[in-house]
């Protein structure tokens, strides 16, 4: 695999001058955030050797070189997932290909089912923890080069970014908290009982992404930020039918509060 990254990353350089620090991704109905970037590239995934391409309808497919908070950053608009028929090692490909590139930090944003009953639609949910049930990324041959064969994960999300992000909503008065991530294959969407499932496992809010991205990145000792617009809701007497554009309608109106804790975040590193 590093060979495949070292000529991906070739090609990038060949067609940006940023070297960036940052990495995010932006999940279902978040890319919006783009407006924010002062972008300098914008290059199309089917553009670039070895990319997966998204298939996901509210995802673009864009890796945007740019500035934000006064900082160099790569954001990918629109990610993979597990339930598109991408290995792991395709869906975290790009995360590589971002520490190569050089970031020292990925913020990740995703859509997600609230399954906290002190939750609403439209909150924001800062994770402090995940509990996975997508296969492991890391399973297979191991290269030395990405990090260690068996990351230590106690401290997977960094715990001054997770406090400054709940300071930065507490003073604007956006609805904030902080719980566990469950990360699910999809595309189902889930029965009420495998909520109540998630629930009894330590869970406040279950999705189709991002717990691969991060394992990847903690594996190869990215500082790892992650939030979550709650964009329907999972507990008992309140689960009704959802389609996605329900949850991308509800991701649009509270993406702005997200993007002003990211953007604050990112220019205070």
């Amino acid at each position: 695999m590093l060979e495949t990254i070292k000529e991906t990353i070739s090609f990038i350089n060949s067609r940006t001058k940023i070297r960036p620090e940052i990495g995010i991704i932006l999940g279902t109905g978040l890319g919006g955030m783009v407006k924010e970037i002062d972008i300098a590239d914008t290059l199309e995934y089917e553009d670039i050797p070895n990319f997966p391409v998204s298939t996901v309808e509210s995802h673009h497919g864009k890796l945007i070189f740019g500035t934000l908070g006064g900082k160099r950053i790569v954001a990918m608009q629109g990610r993979f997932h597990y339930y598109e028929g991408y290995s792991l090692q395709e869906i975290t490909f790009p995360v590589r290909v971002m520490k190569y590139l050089g970031i020292s930090h990925l913020f990740v944003s995703n859509a997600s089912g609230g399954i906290n009953p002190n939750q609403e639609i439209g909150d924001l949910m800062i994770l402090d923890d995940h509990i996975s049930l997508i296969p492991n990324p890391l399973i297979g041959k191991h290269e030395p080069e990405f990090g260690d064969r068996f990351p230590d994960m106690s401290e997977t999300y960094d715990k001054a970014l997770i406090e400054r992000a709940l300071e930065i909503g507490k003073k604007n008065n956006y609805p904030v908290c902080q719980g566990c991530y469950v990360g699910v294959t999809g595309p189902t969407l889930e029965t009420p009982k495998e909520y109540q499932y998630f629930r009894i496992i330590g869970g406040d809010a279950v999705g189709m992404s991002t717990v691969p991205e991060i394992i990847v990145a903690h594996q190869m000792g990215i500082t790892c930020f992650a939030i979550s617009i709650i964009t329907d809701l999972g507990v008992p007497g309140k689960i009704v039918k959802v389609s996605l554009h329900d949850v991308t309608s509800v991701a649009g109106k509270a993406e702005p509060r997200m993007t002003h804790i990211m953007k604050e975040l990112i220019g205070g590193l």
